[in-house]
């Protein structure tokens, strides 16, 4: 069911240097819903974006399914009071996409419970924009090792990228990342085994929900090889995304929860012509914490990859609590 969204907006005082500064999380409310901005049509173009605009791991997360610990991702994992069915969830999941057009994989894992589910969960998919999250964290990796930080323009570009979903600030930091072969490099310090990033066009890389499950877990655990303070802020840009692209993910979320997500959205013709749809962030409210990612191809519409995907993010999430 969709959510109203409203924004809490918390002033975090740090230096430049700390990565850290105005911080905004997406608040569920149980006001009705009133997002205007998933319509069809709205073209995300894959490729170096010249003509785009605005758009207006260390961590494992554990294996496929079941109840273990979550791969060393964020506080200490209490064991569930029951355990997660995950027959039963798959059975669900796969029976909604078998009414559905189009593909779709899913990960998630609860880092309070320590439960973890997937489907398709290695399936590669296109990312699209998600695929700049991981551009963020490489760069903000590799000028740590050289014992620096993004510069005041750098770090406008990182606004404009996560939370616009700006193309042409992707491209200027792709390209100061080292493209395909510079984040190539750091995926693997942080655990990526499923992501082939794409060279010069980073929204045509190929990723799967686990390996973004994996991402994610690098920005919240404590022992991840990019530093707290990187991590915070690639959370705060995730958790402060233009309302209008607030979608996804975000309708697994309870009121009083916090989202911070990023989403992609793109036709791509060696998908069948269909739209690729993803959705990638983190869920946090008493007793849960979770990880989630939900990637999709071949939808004929816009409109129709982000129904599949919120409501898959929305049945294994609410499966996940119980």
């Amino acid at each position: 069911m969709r959510r109203h969204l409203t924004v809490l907006v918390l002033a975090a005082s740090a230096t430049a240097a700390s990565g850290a500064g105005l911080t905004a999380h997406w608040i569920v409310s149980a006001e009705p819903d009133a997002k205007k901005g998933v319509q069809a049509g709205a073209t995300e173009p894959i490729g170096d974006g010249r003509a785009a605009g605005r758009a207006g791991g260390a961590g494992r997360a554990g294996g496929a399914e079941g109840d273990g610990r979550a791969g060393g991702a964020g506080p200490g994992a209490a064991v569930p009071r029951r355990p997660l069915d995950t027959a039963r969830l798959r059975q669900s999941v796969r029976g909604y996409l078998a009414t559905r057009p189009g593909k779709a994989g899913v990960m998630a894992t609860d880092l309070r419970t320590g439960r973890t589910f997937g489907d398709n969960e290695g399936g590669r998919f296109v990312t699209a924009s998600i695929m700049k999250v991981d551009i963020l964290t490489g760069l903000l990796l590799q000028r740590q090792k050289g014992g620096r930080g993004l510069s005041a323009d750098e770090r406008d570009l990182a606004g404009q990228m996560i939370r616009e979903s700006d193309n042409s600030a992707a491209d200027s930091l792709y390209a100061k990342s080292g493209h395909g072969s510079g984040i190539g490099r750091t995926n693997r310090t942080l655990g990526l085994r499923q992501t082939t990033p794409f060279s010069p066009s980073w929204g045509s890389s190929l990723t799967s929900p686990s390996d973004q499950v994996r991402l994610l877990g690098a920005l919240v655990s404590p022992t991840s090889p990019l530093g707290v303070s990187g991590r915070q802020y690639v959370l705060s840009l995730m958790g402060s995304v233009l309302r209008e692209q607030s979608w996804g993910i975000s309708a697994a979320a309870r009121p009083g929860e916090r989202v911070a997500l990023k989403n992609g959205w793109t036709p791509v013709h060696h998908q069948g012509h269909g739209w690729t749809v993803n959705s990638v962030g983190r869920i946090t409210g008493p007793g849960h914490d979770f990880l989630v990612a939900v990637c999709s191809g071949s939808s004929p519409t816009m409109k129709s990859g982000v129904d599949t995907v919120e409501h898959v993010a929305d049945l294994v999430v609410s499966a996940m609590r119980q």
